[in-house]
């Protein structure tokens, strides 16, 4: 398979030929655009004036050459126009648009795009293959619609964060939006199954997501256990309720992930610990999920990690056939030699922006994903996209900003602008 990847600019995309509206803002709609874009799809995105709000959301403060790393990470190989659906006209031209895509991904509060007539009802008219998908934060009906998400108000109600956290402490959320980013790969292939669906039948569909059911999909075996025994799910820290030994442990010099369930697996890691007399009561996988007896074989296996650093535990757990793994830290993972090789890490040359280092899609496949270009200034291909695809001449482009259908970045506006030392030529894609 490495041999096979090869350059992965010379590889097929599986999703060429797949044309995507995307009227989304933040991450939950962008992202699941960004996976399809990854893919080969050819996405243009939407954005209104004040622009996608993630142009101002960034960490600490930190912006480069105007961009915000939060814009960047969900808006890959897109092409940017700046047009409202509060314009008579704006709506005429994405109709035109319609009849030449295949999905339309929208995140607005739900019912604002039938307010616009934009409804699914509406596109279906228009072009009877479309594919639409909605996703809200609790959906498109239900007691809960039209309340605002975030993520971290879905990793609440969804229960992620009720069952993350040290025991006896408070609830935490995770510390990336993992939320929006799960339920953006769920919103993906949502897409890719309804467009297999039309390929075989000729029909598109509407297709709603909810980030809140998202949430409660992943969290493993926690609803059928709550409706078998009648008991709530409780925090229990790093301690993993359905393996044990699963959790992380204090070194020397750092930390240490430790995962022993199979019965060969926990021998061998008894006696790379001389704890022979472990093996022996507790052989048996089942026996050793008991809550006294888990918390016994834990308290026992930290006492003994305190004592080694990380290497010599990672040379034990290949000598007697437990696995255990350091746990490292961002930039570690960053300069990966391992995730660089597999291309999960790629470096790319953006026309704006320069040398670019990011995470990419991650399977690793014949027809591979690829990151071309970043985020956009705003409306930066409005030109190349109207042209292009609907056929408009330059006059009528012109005209169309003079009566304020389409627009480009305010320069008083940085997180909507080009960097500093654009030349106003690179990057620019001409019809």
């Amino acid at each position: 398979m490495k041999e096979l990847l090869g350059d992965i600019f010379d590889k097929p995309e599986p999703l060429k030929g797949i044309r995507v509206l995307e009227v989304c803002s933040v991450v939950l709609g962008p992202a699941a655009a960004d996976y399809l874009a990854e893919f080969g799809a050819e996405v243009i995105k939407f954005e209104a004036r004040r622009g996608d709000q993630m142009r101002y959301v960034t960490p600490y403060a930190y912006f480069y050459k105007n961009l915000s790393p939060g814009l960047l990470e969900q808006n890959h190989n897109k092409y940017w126009v700046g047009m409202h659906f509060g314009h008579p006209k704006a709506r005429e031209i994405f109709y035109r648009f319609v009849r030449k895509s295949d999905v339309v991904i929208d995140n607005l509060t739900p019912g604002r795009l039938a307010k616009w007539n934009l409804s699914y009802d509406k596109l279906k008219e228009i072009n009877p293959k479309i594919i639409q998908l909605h996703v809200s934060g609790f959906g498109s009906w239900g007691p809960f619609t039209g309340r605002t998400s975030y993520d971290a108000i879905a990793q609440s109600e969804g229960g992620l964060a009720y069952i993350t956290g040290l025991e006896g402490r408070v609830p935490l959320k995770s510390g990336v939006w993992i939320a929006d980013w799960t339920t953006a790969l769920a919103c993906a292939i949502a897409i890719v199954a309804a467009l297999n669906y039309r390929e075989r039948t000729g029909e598109g569909q509407f297709i709603d997501i909810s980030q809140v059911e998202t949430v409660i999909r992943y969290l493993d075996w926690t609803w059928l256990y709550v409706y078998l025994t009648g008991k709530n799910r409780e925090r229990a820290g790093n301690r993993d309720l359905a393996i044990c030994p699963s959790d992380l442990f204090d070194c020397k010099d750092g930390w240490v992930a430790i995962c022993a369930f199979a019965e060969e697996e926990f021998k061998g890691l008894c006696e790379a610990m001389g704890r022979r007399d472990l093996y022996e009561k507790f052989a048996d996988p089942l026996l050793r999920l008991k809550d006294e007896n888990a918390r016994l074989i834990i308290s026992e296996i930290a006492k003994w990690a305190k004592e080694k650093t990380v290497a010599e535990i990672e040379r034990l757990a290949l000598k007697y056939g437990f696995s255990a793994y350091h746990v490292i830290d961002v930039e570690e993972a960053y300069n990966s030699e391992h995730f660089r090789e597999r291309k999960a890490i790629q470096e790319y040359e953006d026309p704006l922006y320069g040398f670019l280092v990011e995470p990419c899609y991650p399977p690793r496949m014949e027809t591979p994903s690829r990151l071309k270009w970043g985020a956009r200034p705003m409306g930066f291909d409005n030109e190349h996209v109207l042209a292009r695809v609907l056929g408009l001449s330059m006059d009528e482009i012109e005209k169309l900003y003079e009566e304020g259908v389409i627009y480009k970045w305010n320069p008083a506006v940085p997180p909507q602008c080009p960097p500093k030392d654009w030349d106003g030529k690179r990057g620019l894609k001409y019809p």
